[in-house]
């Protein structure tokens, strides 16, 4: 059963309130307001500049303690990434990155066919290589993160609160603690972002929006074998506080299930949000032995996706 060895994360040292990073938008001050108080908001990590995507990853992965002993069983890399193109033609960090760690023999390549939800991807990706690797020692690691190179100017202020962190996860085969009981996707195309025929998506993806995570979740968790009220935790993707008081009304939960510190603390890191609240969540003591928690994202393209987990 597929597990989670090890997770860390990687903050930069520099904050950017929320003034500053909607600086150019030149927004009134009620509006930023209301994104900080409703929304949630308050800052973002963001490299110093001359920092690059690859220092960024590398250092999330130099975070995993257990990593270079056991460099020579990790047979599969994978890049989890909410774009298709993180960098500018050619540059490429996953080869720099497997050099630098000195993982070249492992198979290198990069997931970003679920947005946001690209992490859960990789880590079921992760789980069936290995399962049909054939050697149960044999490892995987996913590294996630992204610098801000590619904002789509379309999306509307309290959508672009992104922030530049990372996280790095090993994941095994089989294990005793944090093993994936379950994991379930679906997709609306009708809602893509990305469609040009769809000039009204962002209201029917608002309308939906709420409907559609209460239902990967109820999925997630009736695939487990548990009810919705019986997950211990909920660690979901930084979109924002508002629309997950949505989500906790539509299936019947306190907001206090879900771990909300980190909307305000780091803002939105692309595919890396649901790792950093797993780091989160046990440097916390939130977890404990036993307990059933689920992880929960929502990408462009219409992806929801969660993931049920025993800690």
């Amino acid at each position: 059963m597929t597990a989670l060895r090890e997770v860390a994360g990687y903050l930069p040292e520099r904050r950017v309130p929320l003034e500053e990073l909607l600086g150019d938008w030149q927004l009134p001050a009620s509006t930023v307001e209301t994104l900080r108080r409703s929304y949630g908001y308050s800052e973002v990590r963001r490299q110093k500049p001359g920092e690059t995507l690859l220092d960024l990853l590398a250092n999330a992965a130099r975070g995993l303690s257990t990593l270079p002993v056991n460099e020579s069983r990790i047979r599969y890399v994978l890049y989890a990434r909410t774009v298709p193109v993180s960098l500018p033609y050619p540059h490429n960090p996953l080869p720099e990155l497997c050099e630098l760690l000195n993982l070249q023999a492992a198979t290198a390549f990069a997931v970003s066919h679920h947005g946001c939800a690209s992490g859960l991807l990789a880590v079921d990706i992760a789980g069936r290589l290995l399962a049909m690797d054939g050697d149960p020692d044999a490892l995987a690691l996913i590294v996630a993160g992204e610098q801000v190179f590619t904002l789509d100017k379309m999306l509307r202020p309290e959508a672009q609160i992104f922030g530049e962190a990372s996280a790095a996860c090993l994941v095994s085969g089989d294990g005793a603690r944090d093993r994936v009981l379950s994991y379930a996707t679906l997709q609306r195309g009708d809602l893509d972002h990305w469609d040009p025929d769809n000039l009204d998506y962002a209201e029917r993806f608002g309308k939906e929006y709420a409907t559609l995570v209460g239902e990967v979740i109820g999925t997630a968790a009736a695939r487990a074998g548990l009810r919705v009220d019986e997950l211990a935790l909920i660690l979901p993707h930084n979109i924002n506080v508002r629309s997950w008081r949505k989500v906790c009304q539509r299936i019947g939960l306190p907001t206090s299930v879900v771990l909300l510190d980190n909307v305000a603390r780091l803002g939105h890191t692309f595919a890396a949000d649901s790792f950093l609240n797993y780091r989160a969540a046990v440097d916390g003591g939130l977890l404990s032995a036993g307990d059933r928690y689920l992880i929960v994202s929502a990408g462009y393209g219409s992806i929801f996706s969660a993931m049920v987990l025993e800690h």
